[in-house]
């Protein structure tokens, strides 16, 4: 597919089919995922797979209130039969900035204009979100519920110096591949009001 494909056919998927997912695909994605920018190389990130359906199954159980009766969007979500969790470690940036050739010894955090750590995965998760795109899956970007957090960390073992950005589900979309100019319930926002040439107000070119 080409890139301007991947782009414009990219779109949150949340209603999956019970179809399996390709191994290579989630490999592929993951091995785009690295490719990402990275804030002095630091590459503070990590990611949680899973794709076993028991290991599925714990995700949503220690995310939902009601895995027996969910509602549509929850049981349209379930389905998808991989889910992944980018992680993000701001300790591993704040070291790698403390190195020789950056200098920032004290490690202090109000040098960040931005927590790029956070940023920095969330670039590697859209990779992973275009190259489902790019195999004719259908994925979705969510966060996990700020009251759900010590459940997901103890029930997969994720470590204190790493933080999920959000969760990416992938798998077929239910009903095969959508056309592609199904319609939406929001449009998008025009480009002359979104870009700002020279200064704040001032259009973009028509």
């Amino acid at each position: 597919m080409e890139f301007q494909d991947v782009v414009r056919r990219r779109r949150m998927v949340r209603d999956y089919s019970d179809e399996a997912v390709d191994p290579a695909v989630v490999d592929r994605a993951l091995a785009n995922a690295v490719r990402a920018p990275s804030a002095g190389f630091s590459q503070g990130w990590a990611f949680l797979v899973l794709e076993q359906p028991e290991d599925v199954r714990r995700f949503w159980a220690a995310t939902a209130d009601d895995l027996d009766e969910p509602d549509s969007w929850l049981a349209g979500m379930m389905g998808a039969p991989v889910v992944i969790l980018p992680c993000s470690s701001k300790a591993t940036y704040l070291r790698r900035y403390a190195e020789d050739d950056k200098g920032w010894t004290d490690q202090d955090e109000s040098r960040w204009p931005m927590p790029f750590w956070h940023m920095d995965a969330a670039m590697a998760a859209l990779l992973i979100l275009q190259t489902a795109t790019d195999a004719g899956l259908g994925s979705c970007f969510i966060g996990v519920p700020p009251d759900k957090d010590a459940a997901v960390r103890e029930a997969f073992g994720i470590p204190d110096d790493h933080d999920p950005v959000g969760v990416i589900t992938i798998g077929h979309r239910a009903g095969g591949e959508a056309p592609s100019g199904s319609p939406r319930t929001r449009t998008r926002r025009p480009l002359d009001e979104l870009v700002h040439r020279g200064h704040w107000g001032q259009a973009a070119r028509g």
